[in-house]
């Protein structure tokens, strides 16, 4: 009998197993005709003891009598019952076993019943695990794959079908892979027949693929999968589980996008490169094609007028394209966007435009100019504005050509707040430029615009900023002509690189200027800008702003007499190149930075052959932070030996000697080549201090420009030295040196002893004198006085016609 009850309960794919349940079989009266091992086990009753006997005699406690025949009768209407019933144990205990109960016909239609049970906290486990199971297949949100070992698919759950829009049970039998495009269904292959051969899962593993009855748009899934193997090791398929994670696959993109755009846009102040820098970002990530186009304005540093009809300019374009002739390239020409273009309608109202779906005629790029661009196949497009501080300074235009995935709002959303940022960028840019073209005009009116011809020097002159973006600096450098075809030549630094540093840069320069046109003594010219350096210190004391200090080398150099006198003050010595090659510093006290004030300056004189070069600079040339001040100077020297070479070139070879790519300091730089005026251009005579000294002085007037064919300048001439020799003799004591010099105008100079200003002034009708300098005033070109230590000199210039 065991025998019986254990084929039956083996003979289906039930729960209640024989090796987990206890079985037993009853006639049709309810006699135990049958009765397992398991069932002794369970219940403590051993074969001989139940059968034969009714079973709700021997099984049921009489308190569950009723419940047990009422499950009895429903189990004979309905041909079967499941439940649970309270079963007593043989020690007289009571037991919940779930139980099952269904009919069977056996030869002669003699119906049995065969019972299975098991004990109720077994039975909710297995239903637990049923459910489980069931909830996998039927309602889990997560896809679920089984694979065969023969690589097809064994079943399907519904979140699959709904993943794939195919009906769950059409999978069965498919092979794996079946339903993605051939590149992908290669991958999936080959993931599952890994997985079934090594034993190793995939946890997590994302993966994208594309269907086949939907091939424009790519999916995102993280996949993990694991061998199935029964108890005795047999490898009976792979199970994948599938979760579709496309939409926080492109939210992730659309994050990193975003940081990236954070860190690639922006990198200079400068609107084209950060224009570049926004389409960079763009392609390929997401989109095949894009342009940015600003206001002209916007390029020359402008603020567009808000609401205007300002014309854009294309600054930058990218495409997927390896080369890309077609699209139309950023050129600084103008982009004309007709009325009903996305572009234009962007522009005038400053919102965004999406149209995911382009008409198949709408070609790829908008006019301009009136013709329409080759057609590359777009079919969806995104134009943003370039919005900042409420104005709109162009457009960011978005094409798809290659990915057939049009654009959605999600994209627009992206692209809406990368070009937010990007314009916040480019409006920076912008008004940098502004800023940097305000400072470099400033610059540009603060430094000498072209150096002026003089007869006295030829000069070659450099000037390099710190950091040649900016342009700006503190450096400078003058050629100053001066009275008797003498020059000054000025070299000062400024401390620091900025637009205060110009300025006050400037305000020396103009001091210098006014300065020299004194023809004072080189000291005396930087004794006297000590002084407003020291007024601008107090200035800037006052307000709270940095001191800024300076130096300055002041030099000045005589054709006549071949005599360089030089001043510095805390400024770098000048380099001095004989016509024979020998390079020397010039021998000068090195006097104290301006600003300081109290101490004094010393002028030096040194003859200069005709022929040498004369070399002023700032210390940015010698004193780079990679090399020390000596080595900068032997570097200097070297550079110079070739006094002959023409002087463009000498002050080249400084630069490429000297001068990095990107100077750390403001360097200027300024050669001079001294000349000397010819003994036949000049006549100098000693005049006595008596009443015949005009009268002698009219007369070698009109000799010497006899011989050297200016007769027609002999009557202003004669008039002039007779007025500045009369006022000699009539204030001044001692001899009256007179001196004529044909430079490129007639100098005429008068040299006594005295200090005394000359002034000019208008005579009374009843004055019988004081008229002198203001007829020399009228009949000249420029006239002016200079002081020495043993006197002064008066001096008047006339144009010479020609020369």
């Amino acid at each position: 009998m065991d025998q019986r009850v254990t084929m039956l309960s083996e003979s289906r794919d039930d729960p209640f197993a024989v090796h987990l349940a206890a079985s037993a079989v009853l006639d049709d009266r309810g006699t135990v005709v049958g009765w397992s091992r398991r069932a002794q086990d369970l219940l403590g009753y051993p074969e001989t003891a139940v059968i034969g006997r009714p079973a709700l005699e021997v099984l049921i406690d009489p308190r569950d009598l009723p419940a047990a025949k009422d499950a009895a009768a429903a189990c004979r209407r309905a041909g079967g019952w499941f439940g649970v019933l309270t079963v007593r144990h043989l020690s007289g205990r009571l037991v919940e076993m779930g139980v099952r109960a269904r009919a069977l016909l056996r030869d002669g239609n003699v119906r049995e019943w065969f019972l299975v049970g098991a004990p109720a906290a077994e039975i909710l486990e297995w239903q637990r695990d049923r459910a489980v199971l069931d909830g996998l297949f039927r309602r889990c949100p997560i896809g679920l794959v089984v694979h065969s070992p023969e690589m097809t698919i064994v079943r399907v759950n519904r979140s699959i079908e709904r993943f794939t829009g195919v009906p769950a049970a059409s999978f069965r039998g498919m092979p794996t892979g079946a339903l993605l495009v051939a590149e992908d269904a290669r991958k999936s292959v080959d993931r599952v027949r890994q997985v079934m051969q090594t034993g190793r899962s995939l946890i997590s593993t994302e993966q994208y693929s594309r269907l086949e009855r939907d091939p424009a748009r790519e999916r995102a899934a993280s996949v993990s999968a694991f061998r199935l193997e029964d108890p005795s090791g047999r490898v009976l398929g792979v199970a994948e589980t599938v979760e579709d994670v496309t939409e926080r696959h492109r939210a992730r993109l659309r994050l990193a996008l975003l940081a990236q755009a954070g860190a690639r846009i922006g990198t200079t102040l400068d609107v084209g490169e950060t224009a570049w820098e926004l389409a960079d970002v763009m392609v390929p990530q997401l989109a095949d094609h894009v342009s940015v186009d600003v206001a002209q304005p916007v390029t020359r540093g402008e603020e567009p007028a808000q609401g205007s009809t300002e014309p854009v300019v294309r600054v930058a374009v990218r495409s997927v394209l390896a080369q890309q002739p077609e699209l139309p390239q950023p050129g600084g020409k103008p982009v004309e966007f007709t009325p009903d273009t996305p572009q234009a309608r962007c522009l005038a109202d400053g919102r965004a435009v999406l149209e995911s779906v382009l008409p198949p005629d709408w070609f790829t790029m908008e006019p301009r100019q009136g013709e329409h661009a080759p057609d590359l196949g777009v079919h969806s497009l995104i134009v943003v504005p370039l919005a900042a501080r409420g104005l709109v300074l162009g457009t960011l235009s978005l094409w798809r050509s290659r990915r057939p995935d049009p654009f959605e709002a999600d994209d627009l959303t992206l692209a809406q707040e990368i070009a937010s940022r990007a314009a916040v960028c480019i409006d920076n840019a912008r008004r940098y430029t502004q800023q940097q073209q305000t400072a470099l005009t400033l610059q540009r009116s603060l430094l000498p615009r072209a150096v002026p011809h003089q007869l006295a020097v030829e000069v070659a002159p450099r000037y390099f900023p710190a950091g040649a973006a900016s342009g700006l600096g503190g450096d400078w450098f003058d050629v100053i002509p001066l009275s008797g075809a003498r020059v000054a030549l000025v070299v000062g630094d400024v401390v620091g690189h900025s637009l205060h540093a110009s300025a006050t840069m400037g305000r020396l320069r103009t001091a210098v200027q006014t300065l020299a046109s004194l023809d004072l003594e080189p000291d005396e010219v930087l004794s006297r800008l000590d002084d407003l350096v020291n007024l601008l210190a107090a200035e800037q004391e006052a307000v709270g702003e940095q001191v800024i200090g300076a130096t300055c080398l002041y030099a000045i150099y005589d054709p006549v007499s071949r005599l360089c006198s030089a001043a510095r003050a805390g400024h770098p010595p000048p380099v001095v190149t004989t016509p024979d090659g020998q390079v020397s510093l010039l021998e000068l006290p090195a006097g104290p930075p301006l600003g300081l004030g109290g101490l004094p300056f010393e002028t030096r004189d040194s003859e200069l052959a005709e022929g040498s070069l004369l070399t002023l600079y700032t210390n940015g040339l010698i004193g780079e932070r990679h090399i020390d001040v000596d080595m900068g100077l032997a570097r200097l020297c070297a550079a110079l030996t070739r006094p002959t070479d023409p002087l463009e070139r000498t002050c080249q070879a400084v630069v490429d000697s000297l001068v990095p790519a990107r100077p750390a300091d403001d360097i200027a730089l300024l050669i001079a080549r001294t000349r000397v005026l010819p003994p036949q251009n000049v006549a100098s005579w000693r005049l006595p201090l008596d009443p015949t000294s005009p009268a002698q002085a009219r007369t070698l007037t009109t000799a010497q420009l006899t011989e050297w064919g200016l007769e027609h300048l002999t009557f202003t001439t004669e008039l002039i030295a007779s007025e500045l020799v009369t006022n000699a003799y009539r204030y001044a004591s001692g001899p009256v040196t007179l001196r004529l010099i044909r430079e490129r105008s007639l100098i005429c100079e008068v040299t006594d002893t005295s200090h005394t200003s000359p002034h000019l002034r208008r005579a009374r009708t009843t004055d019988e004198g004081g008229r002198g300098l203001f007829l020399v005033a009228q009949l000249t070109e420029r006239w002016g006085t200079r002081y020495t230590r043993e006197g002064k000199t008066v001096w008047t210039e006339q144009p010479l016609l020609g020369l």
